[in-house]
């Protein structure tokens, strides 16, 4: 006999826990299933921690409208659960006459977004603001922070937990079956168990494509091609020059190595692109040679970065619905007015700007289930 339950969300990163959270304000029993031992191990814990503004993304996607307005909700819940955070804004630089034509490109945009507190700086007006700096021209984005993320996701169970959500930990998803009953659920871990759900999100993460296809009566025309995209990242040796966040002209499957620093001031470099073979048994460590790649990149901006001045620190790894060359695909949120399957959702490629998009991403899920 399976057990039963009103919801799962299978995932217990930064955005299965907001969906959580907001399956439980609406009065539902809430299980999250997480796989790992603690919450927020895989992509949640391995990224920028950058609230971002919406720049970048295509006019009417889900990530230019989901970060838009994911950034004002999450400085609000911030502001509202004492989660630590700090809007330092960022400058994106060009140092080049083409990348000047790129980044009023980049600007017009962004106000098509609704992001409209863009300031465009010239070169004299970069040196005043970071003398360090080498650009012929900057976009000023004041509403950039970054986010103390395992806060937030404390914070975020917390709250779920409080409505009587409940976190299973060390239990993998290893099959599921559709019925007429709901969605049956085997889970492993040290108390296998059989569990069945009126409402299951598959909020997986990097393996929310791969868990999408071992369920059995759901339609596997549905299910896109997955790819990883590794990042790695390396820290500073020394105190960093400047107080912004440091973004050069994007490139095709991310932003291009930046410089971030993080809640305690420490500056930090990446993501570079290294695509993987698949996404099973992913190897975090960071190989020491990549920072060839990252001291030509860094000194497009930052001439003065000595050699030595850079350590390996952490990779992360970015669950991508877009094979390389490939433009960047949008988040790809399946309820069941797309699979016809009732109380199902799929979170597929749900990569940056994920991190300031989790509210609205829950917000969304919300509504693709008809709830209130």
């Amino acid at each position: 006999m399976s057990e039963r339950v009103e919801a799962i969300v299978i995932g217990g990163g930064v955005v299965g826990l907001a969906v959580a959270r907001a399956l439980s304000i609406t009065g539902k029993e809430v299980i999250i299933l997480e796989a790992d031992m603690a919450i927020g191990m895989g992509t949640s814990s391995r990224n920028s921690e950058v609230i971002h503004a919406g720049i970048y993304y295509p006019q009417n996607s889900l990530k230019a409208r989901f970060c838009v307005r994911g950034k004002e909700m999450l400085y609000d819940f911030c502001d509202s659960h004492g989660v630590p955070y700090k809007r330092l804004g960022k400058l994106i630089v060009a140092i080049s006459s083409e990348q000047r034509d790129s980044l009023k490109t980049i600007q017009a945009k962004a106000a098509k977004n609704g992001v409209t507190d863009l300031l465009w700086l010239e070169e004299d007006d970069v040196k005043k603001k970071e003398p360090n700096l080498r650009a012929t021209a900057a976009l000023l984005s004041p509403s950039t922070g970054i986010i103390d993320t395992h806060a937030l996701m404390l914070a975020l169970l917390g709250e779920a937990e409080e409505n009587g959500a409940m976190l299973a930990l060390n239990s993998p998803v290893l099959s599921a079956q559709i019925s007429n009953d709901g969605i049956c659920l085997d889970v492993g871990g040290e108390a296998p168990m059989s569990i069945t759900a009126e409402i299951v999100v598959n909020a997986a993460g990097l393996k929310a494509i791969a868990l999408a296809r071992q369920i059995e009566g759901f339609n596997k025309s549905n299910i896109p091609n997955d790819y990883f995209c590794k990042g790695n990242y390396f820290s500073l040796s020394r105190k960093a020059p400047f107080s912004h966040l440091i973004y050069p002209v994007p490139e095709k499957a991310g932003l291009g190595v930046h410089l971030t620093l993080d809640m305690g001031g420490q500056a930090r470099f990446g993501p570079d692109v290294e695509w993987l073979d698949s996404g099973d048994n992913i190897d975090y460590n960071v190989k020491p040679e990549r920072g060839e790649i990252f001291y030509d990149a860094i000194r497009q901006y930052w001439p003065d970065l000595k050699e030595g001045d850079l350590n390996p620190d952490y990779s992360g790894v970015r669950p991508k619905i877009q094979a390389p060359g490939e433009e960047s695909a949008d988040f790809m949120i399946q309820g069941p007015r797309t699979h016809g399957v009732s109380g199902f959702v799929n979170l597929f490629g749900i990569e940056s700007p994920g991190l300031t998009s989790c509210l609205a991403i829950a917000e969304d899920v919300i509504q693709q289930l008809e709830l209130k």
